[in-house]
């Protein structure tokens, strides 16, 4: 046989075992790009969060399904793309990369590495979009999250799983109490993710050299999407943030989430709801705003043991303008959340740091995130600051003030002071509790208020140095018993005295 008749055979053969494959795929067309949004007609069987390919490599995701196109935010470059270009559906929803690998990364809203250290080898995907954990399989906030910042944790405190509002103007100190948290975590084994949308790159990479000089990157995923990306980027980075924090969560682990900040995040989904034609609701913003954010928040959580007992807990920051807490979004995020922490710019510009208004701060979770020792001392402060606040006011208009009055206000103005805290400088529970113990007990009544900051800084040295058996007491009981109050008293009468002596 000719060596053509054998090629003839084996062509028969192959052609007598073939069976056709019929695969089906979607494709559609550009009908308009602009803005990192674009239409496109034909996507009929497109389902809601899948993504489609765009030429170039370039992906998007659908996220408005109507009858005779689909609105589609564009995953790259969109100026890449023109009208009249195919689109192809993938069949996957839209999905980051998750794992340890991504700690100590900074990363954008669809896991692509923005830091330099080379490619994430992640092994597993979890869904951007994802229905929060039911009722049924949540356990109830117990267990504090310690912040290290002494106003919160002693009168605002936060518990693991819980949603808490940073509310407040530009500028005045919002991010720092949210770093000083992650800080705080380096012995908590609790794992950060900071979320970054809207934000000036030259910001992020401050926020990136801080966290990194005080040791708190090795714990700490960071999600990027800057003022220069897209409007896409920008509504994809919480949820994105929130999915890496699941898998976590999922795992019995503890993570925190920081959404820095919110407003801009409703600021990009109205551009991309302007430009896809939605009807915009109150304030020509879309009415879906307040579902946008709720779908968010109520994914943090902590889960009961029968699910690994893990928690997600969440602190979305809000930029108010002129101090309106009643405008659309901050109280469409308050009516989500379990509390908030409201910082007031008058006390921002008169040294008040962190600026925190007791006031109009609330947790709702409240005493059951905190140990039984920070709640001992914290029931008199808070009394102490209210009585002082209302007594400083009357004291305005009256010149003439009796005894027990002037020590009141005098009182509060040493725990005021005692409350300010330096950036960058969370303290440790056993430490705040020794410090708020003294002032409330009026160890500090004879200090002069000027001198309170330098008795605090000498006090917490020798406590560290010289009564570590103490502080090892309260960290390890968690409640001050008779014989720990004992010794908080021998060791502040001690320390006064010499004190008062060197001065």
């Amino acid at each position: 046989m000719s060596s053509g008749s054998k090629l003839v055979t084996k062509i028969l053969e192959k052609l007598a075992t073939y069976q056709p494959k019929i695969e089906e795929q979607l494709t559609g067309k550009i009908i308009a790009v602009a803005d990192g949004v674009a239409k496109v007609s034909g996507l009929y069987g497109v389902s809601y969060l899948e993504m489609v390919e765009f030429p170039h490599g370039v992906f998007g995701v659908a996220i408005n399904l109507e009858e005779k196109q689909v609105g589609v935010i564009v995953l790259g470059d969109y100026l890449k793309l023109q009208e009249g270009d195919e689109v192809k559906n993938t069949g996957k929803l839209l999905s980051i990369a998750v794992g340890e690998e991504l700690i100590g990364r900074v990363i954008d809203p669809i896991g692509n590495p923005l830091d330099g250290k080379g490619e994430i080898r992640s092994k597993k995907n979890y869904p951007i979009e994802k229905v929060a954990p039911g009722v049924i399989a949540r356990q109830p906030v117990n267990t504090s999250l310690a912040t290290g910042i002494k106003a919160i944790d002693a009168m605002i405190p936060i518990g693991r799983g819980q949603r808490e509002l940073i509310i407040g103007d530009r500028g005045v100190g919002k991010t720092q109490i949210a770093l000083d948290t992650i800080i705080n975590q380096k012995e908590e084994k609790v794992i950060c993710i900071y979320v970054a949308i809207g934000q000036k790159a030259s910001r992020v990479a401050q926020v990136i050299s801080e966290l990194e000089k005080n040791h708190a990157l090795s714990h700490t995923i960071i999600v990027a999407a800057n003022a220069s990306d897209p409007a896409s980027y920008q509504y994809l980075a919480p949820y994105a943030g929130c999915a890496i924090g699941e898998y976590f969560m999922d795992l019995g682990r503890d993570a925190l989430v920081i959404y820095d900040d919110l407003s801009k995040h409703a600021w990009a989904y109205r551009q991309i709801s302007l430009i896809l034609r939605r009807p915009s609701g109150r304030e020509a913003y879309p009415g879906d705003v307040f579902y946008l954010h709720s779908r968010l928040l109520e994914r943090a959580c902590r889960l009961n043991q029968e699910h690994g007992g893990g928690s997600l807990t969440a602190l979305p920051i809000i930029e108010t303008l002129a101090g309106d807490l009643s405008s659309y979004i901050p109280t469409n995020v308050i009516s989500i959340t379990d509390g908030q922490i409201y910082l007031e710019p008058d006390l921002f510009y008169s040294g008040m740091r962190p600026a925190i208004s007791v006031g109009a701060s609330v947790s709702r979770v409240g005493g059951s995130a905190q140990i039984k020792a920070m709640k001992q001392v914290a029931g008199r402060l808070r009394l102490d600051l209210a009585q002082y606040r209302e007594l400083a006011a009357f004291a305005q208009f009256s010149s003439d003030l009796d005894a027990a009055t002037k020590n009141q206000i005098e009182r509060g103005s040493r725990m005021t002071q005692l409350l300010k805290q330096a950036t960058f400088k969370p303290m440790q529970v056993e430490l705040q509790i020794a410090l708020l113990w003294a002032g409330v007990n009026g160890f500090l009544d004879d200090i002069a208020t000027n001198d309170i900051t330098q008795f605090e800084t000498e006090y917490l040295e020798y406590l560290q140095t010289s009564e570590r058996k103490l502080l090892k007491s309260i960290k390890e009981e968690k409640k001050l018993s008779e014989d720990i109050e004992k010794k908080l008293k021998k060791a502040v009468e001690d320390f006064k005295k010499s004190w008062q002596v060197k001065k």
